[in-house]
């Protein structure tokens, strides 16, 4: 890897992996809804005259349908069980349990008519992982909060399942128009949930809430996708899923540095297996 691809690689990780601290921080303070409404209008801000300015609108919004979709699966509904998730889960926890993303990508594979040729350390990789998620929700947690687990489960199919629809429907549309959408249709789609739920905070968030949404929106959404932009052209798509490997890390120490959140043996155990699984199933020969 040259040394800009190691820059890139680094940062993104860094990017990748301190969300779930400040999704802690954050919903100490805000609603779940109007965390999400305002970390998806601030990064499409952003990111939207980017996209109109390399004119990746358009070819966008001719695939409405299977955009639409990508957005509900990959930010509308993860994004918002993610956050209540960390009302009730450590972030470092919630950044373990979506280690599993490539697992779950395997069966998302199979249930969209493209499953994926599996060899034997494949199937290897996929039981090394259920063992690890089982760790972490069985032992490491004590089998509490088991609905926290589910809304986290949900994110890490959708997390899954989005990519995969990309790959199938939309492999030739902008990857910087498909953000900037996506993110200003989360945003369109959030303005509703917090009318509705009178999410709205009755009075400016402190400064540390006030960091995060900051830090969220323009580091871990709009940045983020842009050194994944840079970063998968230095070193390519393949290699740039490594990525993965590194973001569950920087959440368990970013968690235990500034959150003091207790890292536990099995939350350790349940860690390396995880990655060994995902590293495992996503191996080729």
């Amino acid at each position: 890897m040259t040394r800009r691809g190691l820059i890139l690689f680094a940062a993104l990780g860094l990017a990748w992996g301190i969300p779930y601290l400040f999704i802690k921080v954050a919903v100490a303070e805000l609603d779940p809804g109007m965390l999400v409404l305002a970390r998806s209008a601030i990064a499409a801000a952003l990111l939207l005259p980017l996209a109109i300015f390399r004119h990746e609108i358009g070819p966008v919004l001719r695939r409405w349908r299977p955009m639409l979709v990508y957005t509900v699966v990959e930010i509308v509904i993860p994004w918002g069980f993610l956050s209540t998730a960390e009302q009730h889960l450590p972030s470092s926890t919630a950044g373990l349990l979506l280690a599993a993303v490539p697992l779950a990508g395997v069966a998302v594979a199979f249930a969209i008519g493209r499953p994926p040729r599996l060899s034997g350390q494949n199937w290897w990789g996929i039981g090394v992982g259920m063992l690890g998620v089982a760790a972490l929700v069985g032992l490491d947690l004590g089998g509490s909060d088991l609905t926290s687990v589910g809304e986290m489960a949900l994110v890490v199919v959708g997390y899954a399942l989005g990519p995969a629809i990309l790959s199938r429907w939309m492999p030739d549309v902008p990857g910087v128009g498909i953000v900037a959408v996506s993110l200003a249709g989360a945003a369109i789609a959030y303005i509703p949930i917090v009318v509705l739920t009178g999410s709205w905070p009755a009075v400016w968030p402190s400064a540390p809430v006030t960091i995060a949404i900051a830090v969220l929106a323009v580091v871990c959404s709009a940045l983020a996708f842009l050194l994944m932009v840079g970063l998968i052209a230095e070193i390519g798509p393949v290699k740039a899923t490594t990525i993965t490997y590194v973001n569950p890390a920087v959440a368990i120490l970013a968690g235990a540095v500034v959150l003091g959140e207790r890292i536990t043996v099995w939350a350790i155990v349940g860690f390396a297996l995880v990655l060994a699984g995902s590293w495992l199933v996503t191996r080729r020969r």
